[in-house]
């Protein structure tokens, strides 16, 4: 028995994908030739934006919001094709197929075999490393304390 709910998870997963991804060139012809309608605006289920640009097509603002909207259209298609896999997955409860685990993050945090003292600052009351020679805060000499010079 495995884990997933369903014996073939990414076959199912690819039919929904196909059904519902958009095109990328076709989204780019819609805004460049009836963006003045807002139609690429319902292409990607943005009835809002769709019904307001043919609310004001008649001013001709839409017809160039289109034009420069055509040139945004790529990466807004890929962004609606990202979220309608990623809710076909959680749906599916499997993990994205063809995108592997989620990434690690490495952050640098030196270790605490690595840290060193820091010294306060007498005049400004600053903590600062050992190795410095002035106060990062107010820039005061710092006191030697057990280096020798």
């Amino acid at each position: 028995m495995s884990s997933q709910p369903y014996p073939n998870a990414q076959a199912i997963f690819y039919q929904h994908y196909e059904a519902v991804r958009r095109d990328e060139v076709v989204g780019i012809l819609l805004a460049l030739f009836l963006g003045t309608f807002g139609i690429h605006h319902f292409y990607l289920r943005r009835i809002g934006l769709g019904i307001l640009y043919c609310c004001f097509c008649w001013t001709g603002l839409t017809a160039i919001l289109g034009f420069i909207e055509c040139f945004f259209m790529p990466g807004r298609v890929r962004e609606f094709n990202a979220i309608q896999a990623a809710g076909i997955a959680a749906m599916l409860g499997i993990p994205m197929p063809g995108w592997g685990q989620p990434f690690n993050v490495t952050v640098n945090v030196p270790s605490a075999a690595h840290q060193e003292t820091l010294i306060a600052c007498g005049r400004c009351g600053l903590t600062n490393p050992q190795s410095a020679r002035f106060c990062a805060g107010c820039g005061a000499a710092l006191q030697e304390m057990g280096r020798a010079e």
